[in-house]
């Protein structure tokens, strides 16, 4: 990717799918550019499970070219999809376009809160507050979501993805007192008794 390389972007560039969701993980990345055949993985199967926690635009940059596998891409939540070979001034335009979107496409404004996912800054009647990484991807699956329940099975699962450690059966609850107190009397997560939560329009 150096040909999109200025002093504007830093570009991390991995090449299996457990680096890119280290890198994932650790950074608030404006576009992630994706391959669909990698070592470990297939890159459609890790475009849905990422789709489900984050907001940032994907191109798929692949060899493969059949009009199944464009639709299919498509489909599982990609923005873009560029065949291989392909030019890189198109690949640069394609990349400049979907950064125009997500700038403005990724702020959330909701009566007195501001939510900017891009900038990590989040705002509850114009003063900043501050969200731990767990309370932004909470966060984020709400509003993305709003009107619609989430299943509090579903939650944990989308908010702890590694897989790595026990996840007590009270983190969640936990999880969205502290955002609750975080957003004061902005009363917009309500609990669905039995079911899980969700963010009132």
């Amino acid at each position: 990717m150096a040909g999109l390389k200025s002093t504007d972007n830093n570009i991390f560039k991995v090449h299996n799918l457990r680096s890119a969701k280290e890198i994932i993980d650790k950074n608030a990345l404006d576009l992630i550019i994706l391959d669909v055949n990698l070592p470990d993985g297939n890159g459609i199967d890790f475009l849905k499970e990422i789709k489900q926690i984050i907001s940032t635009p994907i191109i798929l940059l692949t060899a493969n070219d059949l009009e199944i596998d464009i639709v299919n891409g498509l489909e599982s939540g990609a923005q873009d999809y560029i065949t291989k070979p392909f030019s890189l001034a198109i690949l640069r335009a394609r990349v400049n376009a979907q950064l125009r979107k997500k700038e403005e496409n990724n702020i959330f404004k909701q009566d007195n809160v501001i939510f900017d996912f891009d900038k990590i800054q989040f705002y509850v009647k114009e003063k900043p507050i501050e969200l731990s990484k767990t309370e932004q991807k909470l966060l984020r699956l709400l509003v993305k979501n709003k009107g619609i329940v989430l299943d509090r099975n579903n939650l944990i699962d989308k908010i702890w993805t590694d897989g790595s450690e026990y996840v007590d059966e009270n983190a969640l609850s936990v999880t969205i007192k502290r955002l609750r107190t975080k957003l004061g009397d902005t009363k917009c997560i309500k609990t669905i008794y039995g079911i899980g939560y969700m963010w009132v329009v």
